[in-house]
């Protein structure tokens, strides 16, 4: 498997290379950002166009999630959620239109993962303070404290690997499959390559729909899990 291609090159500082992952995205953003003009065009009071009315029952839905899984008290966690939420499955998803998902990059995974992260310790911050939650990480005994620290680094990185390696897996095995039916035509000599046309559009609903959303909810879940861990529940006064 290659990398991603470098379409041109920015002559500043050294020069910086644009690639087929950073224009993706690009694209991805545009994407999501047309369909929240659509869906929010002209809104009404009492909804009766269908876009309002499936607007509201998205925000409705990730909203109950939040709270559901983090509490009324991180409510406000609804926005970055949606957001990584629906960046992950377009960015998978444009796969099917015959160009690189973006989160084949390892680079976009981690990018995710950073900014999680940083919502964990500024939780642990706010509700804790600075010397109360450096002193979590000696909890539940001292000696932990070695390993806990660790987990500053581990849970971003494997949070980004896992969704990664989970969507580049799923495209080295297409490739292998359309590269083995490609021969497979050939071999028979086949006048149209119905191998190559059939059999992968139907792997190819597994590989990038299925997997690609499935990764997409496992890495909103496990970020919403890791933040609201690291603060109070809604049982507990802040």
């Amino acid at each position: 498997m290659e990398g991603p291609r470098i379409y041109f090159t920015i002559p500043v500082f050294g020069g910086i290379n644009i690639n087929e992952t950073e224009v993706n995205l690009v694209i991805v953003t545009l994407l999501l950002l047309i369909a929240s003009l659509v869906l929010t065009h002209k809104l009404e009071k009492i909804p009766r166009k269908k876009t309002q009315i499936l607007a509201e029952k998205i925000v409705i839905t990730i909203d109950n999630l939040v709270e559901q899984t983090m509490g009324r008290r991180y409510a406000n966690f609804a926005p970055f959620i949606m957001t990584i939420f629906a960046s992950s499955i377009f960015g998978s998803l444009i796969g099917v239109v015959g160009l690189r998902s973006t989160t084949q990059d390892f680079n976009t995974t981690l990018a995710w993962s950073l900014a999680t992260a940083f919502f964990i310790h500024y939780i642990g911050f706010k509700y804790s303070g600075f010397l109360g939650y450096l002193k979590s990480f000696a909890e539940p005994v001292a000696f932990l404290t070695p390993i806990n620290l660790i987990g500053i680094v581990t849970t971003p990185m494997s949070m980004s690997l896992r969704h990664f390696g989970n969507v580049l897996g799923g495209s080295i095995i297409m490739s292998l499959i359309y590269t083995a039916l490609g021969s497979l035509s050939a071999m028979i000599h086949l006048p149209i390559p119905i191998l190559e046309a059939g059999i992968p559009a139907i792997l190819s609903l597994y590989f990038d729909l299925f997997s690609g959303c499935m990764q997409a909810f496992i890495f909103t879940m496990l970020t919403m899990v890791y933040i609201s861990n690291t603060g109070p529940s809604d049982d507990i006064p802040a």
